[in-house]
């Protein structure tokens, strides 16, 4: 598996807008360096009055597919 871990601040009416546009995604760039489109709603789980924010890790498996996207930070 593939670990990669960036840092995320996305504001409430700005994801809301991504949220409600079907095949979305959001382009970060990885603390190596990677950038990196991760569907945005694989981030509903961490959507909150303030928007998406802190620090996350996305595990990748075989094939690059999606295995896990956690929150491991603020």
């Amino acid at each position: 598996m593939t670990h990669f871990y960036f840092r995320i601040n996305i504001p409430y009416n700005s994801f809301q807008e991504l949220y409600r546009t079907p095949n979305t995604v959001v382009k970060v760039r990885e603390e190596r360096g990677k950038m990196l489109q991760i569907p945005a709603l694989k981030f509903v789980p961490f959507f909150s009055q303030l928007g998406v924010r802190g620090r996350f890790e996305l595990t990748l498996g075989e094939n690059n597919k999606f295995v896990s996207l956690q929150q491991v930070g603020q």
